[in-house]
């Protein structure tokens, strides 16, 4: 069977703005992109962030002495409608992707914020100084918290024909997303004389209970999940991409090419793993294993490779094609004074 030549396709250099990162914030600068891919790309990305990430949020509640929304909460300022409004905007950081429970109990004269909730050790609450309610001299306020995960938006799931709960249990509308705002821009940039490639700049806010880089990578793998149940045939190996890197000038983007498959093969040798173009899991678990050249990669044998923590079969098989279609096997011998 004759072998097909495919035109290569450039990989872009990803960078987060150091500089104005942070737990809530992040801007990715990624390019040089294929023309029209970054409005492909970010346009996909940004409506996972915006819909599809998932997150924990408290679902419905317990407050002592209260069987309705519309009650009145002795000793509190606050009415229970403003309570429980107050309860929705709770943010909290689920360690382990399973429901729990929280518990808030002040009693006396005092400020009840969410510092002040006690939570299963899987749950960790963020914003701490948010307060809930204010309770007068005598007062109590006793709330016991449900918290499960979820996606997007859910309306309060009241079981069917039921207006008040045996156990007085209220039911809340839950939002889980962790983002806040996701804004997209693409810009043009040069590649060697070709001013027709993208650049595109993705800014996510999040509420702190996940950060931008930890929310990217999971819409990127919703994407990618999705994707690979449209192969209807063998994946095309793209096996002659020009990878290349962004150099920021004063005036203009200038995308100089580098590595490619088809050049030397020291130079190929040191390349980044990135090179491989591999799955975001493949990649992550030899990132993971201080593994950052090829070349770290193809000194190990085929035992040591599939003890790589998290390393599957299916991530050794598809590392294993991807070296072989450059040439390379598990196991070489290869010395540092010779690179």
């Amino acid at each position: 069977m004759v072998k097909r030549d495919y035109q290569p396709l450039t990989i872009p250099k990803l960078e987060w703005d150091k500089k104005t990162l942070s737990s809530t914030y992040g801007q990715l600068i990624a390019g040089p992109l294929e023309p029209g891919f970054g409005i492909t790309i970010g346009n996909a990305l940004r409506r996972i962030l915006l819909g599809g990430i998932e997150g924990a949020a408290v679902t419905h509640v317990i407050i002592n002495g209260v069987n309705n929304e519309f009650s009145a909460l002795p000793g509190v300022e606050e009415d229970t409608m403003q309570v429980l409004l107050n309860c929705k905007n709770i943010r909290i950081r689920n360690k382990t992707g399973v429901s729990g429970s929280m518990r808030l109990q002040v009693s006396g004269a005092a400020e009840a914020t969410v510092g002040d909730i006690v939570a299963d050790s899987h749950l960790e609450l963020v914003n701490t100084d948010f307060v809930l309610a204010h309770v007068a001299k005598g007062g109590t306020l006793d709330i016991e918290f449900f918290v499960e995960p979820g996606r997007g938006y859910r309306v309060a799931k009241w079981p069917i024909d039921k207006a008040l709960q045996e156990d007085n249990r209220i039911y809340l509308d839950s939002l889980f997303s962790p983002i806040k705002r996701v804004s997209l821009d693409v810009v043009k940039t040069r590649v060697g004389e070709d001013i027709d490639y993208d650049k595109m700049i993705l800014t996510i806010e999040t509420d702190g209970s996940e950060t931008p880089v930890s929310v990217l990578h999971y819409a990127v793998s919703v994407l990618r999940t999705q994707l690979e149940h449209f192969l209807v045939m063998v994946e095309i190996p793209f096996n002659d991409i020009s990878q290349c890197e962004v150099v920021q000038t004063e005036k203009e983007v200038v995308a100089p090419v580098s590595t490619t498959a088809n050049q030397g093969k020291f130079d190929l040798l040191k390349s980044p793993i990135e090179a491989l173009e591999l799955s975001v899991r493949a990649h992550n678990c030899l990132k993971n294993a201080e593994i950052k050249r090829i070349v770290d990669l193809v000194r190990m044998d085929e035992d040591n490779v599939m003890r790589i923590k998290n390393f599957g079969r299916k991530s050794f098989d598809e590392v294993k094609a991807r070296i072989a279609v450059l040439g390379l096997t598990f196991g070489m011998k290869i010395n540092d004074e010779d690179l």
